[in-house]
């Protein structure tokens, strides 16, 4: 960041010095297994806000109906007045895209922490980190589904992960 295009240096003035123990801070937290999970979980926490936001706002094409006592028949929300449809619709999707948050954020905790700690143990980078991390994720993710679940989970996540490792670990054409 201290050579940008034009020979401008850093906005502050100030430039970046390697040996600066705050700078050494920053680089022991972001190679430690816990700053890497800490990090996936809080990325993926905000990733599954905004998708879940973005996939809430999609699923209003169908009838919606608002939640009402039990056993009580419920209101469609189209005889509601306008602010009473804006406010259970913005009710709903602020609920929904949190759940997701929540899922996504597990989800990025958990496979960055699996995946780290293997490639501790193993001391290499390879594709096989990933492999074993997804592997490992989706089976604990889908434990309350069986055996049969846990078994596609794995599969499903290991799959993932190797397509997607395979596929950042290609050659860049420049």
């Amino acid at each position: 960041m201290n050579n940008l295009p034009g020979g401008i240096g850093s906005p502050s003035g100030r430039t970046y010095d390697p040996n600066d123990p705050n700078i050494k801070a920053m680089n022991a937290m972001m190679e430690s297994c816990f700053g890497k999970s800490a990090i996936s979980g809080v990325m993926g926490f905000g990733m599954g806000g905004l998708f879940g936001m973005f996939m809430v706002s999609m699923s209003y094409d169908t009838p919606f109906h608002t939640p009402g006592a039990p056993g009580a028949t419920p209101k469609p929300i189209a005889d509601l007045p306008m602010r009473e449809q804006l406010k259970v619709g913005f009710k709903d999707m602020g609920a929904r895209s949190y759940s997701t948050a929540k899922n996504f954020g597990k989800v990025g905790l958990m496979f960055s922490g699996i995946e780290c700690g293997i490639e501790g143990f193993r001391a290499k980078n390879d594709v096989a980190n990933g492999v074993a991390a997804g592997c490992l994720t989706g089976g604990i993710l889908a434990r309350s589904g069986g055996p049969t679940a846990v078994a596609g989970g794995c599969a499903a996540f290991a799959a993932f992960s190797a397509a997607i490792d395979i596929w950042l670990r290609q050659p860049k054409d420049e």
